[in-house]
């Protein structure tokens, strides 16, 4: 049967196009669907190891456990969302949250393929002989890890088949050309580029389209990876010493102000020395093993020595925190200004401490859906977050000078003086905003 010259070039560029298309976007548009190991590190490796019991009890075999341990079906997957709601209703679970007395976050937006993947990423996970640094150990992330991408695999799978089809085109080619020659006892050799360029002219609306679908979706990945850049969603390095600030803050309802003692004194709120620790531990050694073993942290670093009524030894340590929200050089911030004038809650920046176990970079979303916080959609900590948040955030309802405020007073009174239209546009909405009175000027952040 005799094919067709255009049948065999279309089919042909077809395909090869059809590859390069599916590698292409497969690189632009990667699946998002976190492993268990990535679920596992950005979720429970603040307090759970794969091997040994931490903060919470290892998470390896956890499933065979609770099932041994007579829970009821689903109750795991109910305690991983809401604990508090599965103590309620199952006896085992119930037990189980009396083992430590650190409450258990909740995690009620993971869904049951992801807490499945972080289990069976447990189950399967296998102790390095020599993890160096940046290596999970099985107790979390030790050190800064490599995001880990199947991009080169895509490539590589089109590179494959790209050269399996222009292989088989080619023989088909030939085969083509051969028969052409024995019916007509001639055969145009045509070249790929004429093939081609043929090819696009009898379909230069598809191809027109497609090219046009490749350079936006180039746009908007490039848009995209801008955006990213800097950019660390939910960032929670790793401590020396594990603070829970929901047993600080929370159950024992210390003030913020405690431990940060210079947030509203200057420019920065301050990491606690060990003596201020030391002001509630010296006499709070811990009431378990694990809580014993931090503690001991503590007591190292002060120099602190328990036997008998206890005594300083004077041979302490620093401790050497690693820095959580982490601003760039040229950024300026001042937590005394937010938090005096401005009157700005703690929360809107940092999330609910009362309820967080580590100090991390709360994602926006989570923060919009606080309580009290001004709802944002900027991403944490990049400029678009803080010059949304100085368009909304209001400083008075009408004039300045009813907030009781020296600061605020003296604007009052040099915009009553000098800038009267100016300050009745401010008050045409009969509000103050942040902006209005030039927080949008680069100079406010930025040296």
């Amino acid at each position: 049967m005799k094919i067709a010259n255009s049948q065999l070039n279309s089919k042909r560029v077809t395909q090869i196009l059809g590859v390069f298309a599916f590698a292409f976007l497969s690189t632009i548009f990667p699946g998002y669907a976190q492993n268990g190991e990535e679920l596992f590190n950005t979720h429970c490796a603040t307090c759970h190891k794969v091997l040994d019991n931490s903060t919470g009890p290892k998470l390896q075999g956890v499933r065979k456990k609770w099932a041994d341990g007579g829970a009821q079906e689903g109750s795991l997957y109910q305690w991983v969302k809401n604990w508090q709601a599965a103590a309620d209703s199952d006896p085992y679970a119930k037990s189980v949250s009396e083992w430590s007395p650190t409450a258990m976050s909740v995690f009620g937006f993971l869904s049951d393929d992801e807490i499945t993947a972080i289990f069976d990423y447990a189950d399967a996970y296998v102790a390095p002989v020599d993890p160096g640094a940046g290596v999970n150990d099985g107790g979390g992330q030790v050190g800064p890890t490599e995001e880990k991408s199947n991009t080169w695999v895509w490539i590589l799978l089109a590179v494959v088949f790209s050269g399996v089809i222009l292989a088989v085109g080619g023989v088909r080619r030939q085969l083509r050309f051969a028969v052409e020659e024995s019916e007509t006892g001639a055969a145009k050799d045509k070249s790929y580029g004429d093939e081609i360029r043929e090819y696009i002219i009898k379909n230069k609306i598809a191809v027109g389209i497609g090219t046009l679908v490749i350079i936006l979706a180039l746009l908007v990945k490039g848009y995209f990876a801008l955006n990213e850049i800097g950019v660390y969603n939910n960032y929670q390095p790793s401590q020396p010493i594990e603070f829970p600030h929901s047993i600080h803050a929370g159950d024992n309802g210390i003030e913020c102000k405690y431990c940060h003692n210079s947030v509203d004194k200057s420019k920065s709120a301050g990491i606690p020395t060990v003596n201020v620790c030391m002001n509630c531990h010296k006499g709070i050694p811990g009431k378990d093993d694990a809580q014993k073993s931090k503690i001991a942290k503590i007591y190292a670093a002060a120099g602190w020595d328990t036997e008998g009524s206890g005594k300083y030894t004077g041979k302490g340590t620093p401790i050497v925190w690693n820095k959580v929200h982490v601003l760039p050089d040229h950024v300026y911030f001042n937590h005394q200004q937010h938090v005096v004038v401005g009157g700005l809650d703690c929360k809107q920046c940092h999330g609910d401490m009362t309820k967080e176990t580590t100090a991390r970079v709360v994602p926006v979303h989570e923060l919009s859906k606080i309580e009290g916080n001004i709802p944002l959609k900027n991403a944490t900590l990049t400029m678009g977050w803080c010059i949304e948040c100085h368009g909304a955030k209001e400083i008075a309802n009408g004039n300045l000078n009813t907030l009781g405020s020296g600061y605020y007073d003296e604007i009052h009174r040099r915009l009553s003086k000098h800038g009267k239209s100016l300050y009745q546009r401010m008050l045409a909405d009969d509000k103050i905003t942040v902006n209005e009175l030039g927080g949008w000027e680069c100079a406010k952040c930025h040296y």
